[in-house]
């Protein structure tokens, strides 16, 4: 059994694999070794960890793990992973992003991918039917969004997503709401025409914190799995389970 541990921007996520199949979640705020030890308790056979985090991690805890698992792998852009990574600054590319794609060519094989990952930053990456990372976009999320109008305008609200909403609003917050959702609609789905009109075979995967806000509000059909992440962090630890 592995267990995966995703620290991102804003939430912690850990999961448990028996046989590649997600059999428990957690998200939380931050993350500590009696964590660990209490889930190694309930699944004894969990014999190997991967974490995969966008900020420093303690020392402390590094070495906890190392002393808990047969097998502990810090991901980081020395690791190798299963597809060929044809970014120009690996160094530079969120880890996130790359354990995406290897998630999206391993459910689907053989076919041209487009991870859409919604999350405090929105990234459009394109993976082709050979296997090959190549390349992507960035832009800032909802909540990002929402909180860049309030702070560099002297009288913009800070407001928050919401399932319902005016095409155009009558108050100032609605105006805002509309604009911020809309335009990420107008940004994913204009994005997904852009890549089928070379690509007509592309598959669209949303991932992300915010996938479910916009899981059926786009006009273009898309495959949603938030776990895609944590799925290709599994794939990458157990690929480098059998280089040892």
């Amino acid at each position: 059994m592995n267990l995966v541990i995703d620290i991102g921007n804003s939430q912690t996520k850990i999961a448990v694999f028996d046989a590649g199949e997600i059999v428990q979640t957690i998200f939380s705020k931050s993350i500590d070794i009696t964590q660990i030890r209490a889930l190694k308790s309930i699944y004894p056979e969990l014999n190997q960890a991967i974490l995969s985090s966008v900020a420093g991690i303690s020392p402390d805890l590094i070495e906890s793990l190392k002393n808990e698992f047969g097998l502990f792998l810090e991901f980081d852009h020395q690791t190798p992973v299963p597809i060929d990574n044809q970014y120009h600054s690996k160094s530079t590319l969120g880890l996130d992003r790359l354990a995406a794609a290897v998630g999206g060519v391993c459910l689907f094989p053989g076919k041209d991918l487009l991870i859409i990952d919604a999350g405090t930053a929105i990234t459009f990456d394109l993976i082709d039917k050979n296997n090959r990372f190549l390349g992507g976009n960035i832009s800032p999320g909802l909540a990002i969004r929402f909180r860049a109008l309030h702070q560099f305008t002297s009288k913009l609200p800070e407001i928050a997503a919401n399932d319902q909403w005016e095409e155009f609003g009558r108050t100032t917050e609605e105006a805002i709401r509309s604009g911020v959702q809309n335009g990420m609609i107008f940004e994913i789905d204009g994005m997904i025409d852009r890549v089928n009109g070379t690509r007509p075979d592309c598959l669209p995967i949303l991932t992300g914190g915010d996938s479910y806000f916009f899981d059926k509000k786009l006009k273009n059909t898309i495959f949603v799995k938030f776990e895609l992440t944590l799925i290709g962090l599994n794939i990458i630890l157990e690929f480098n389970a059998k280089e040892k």
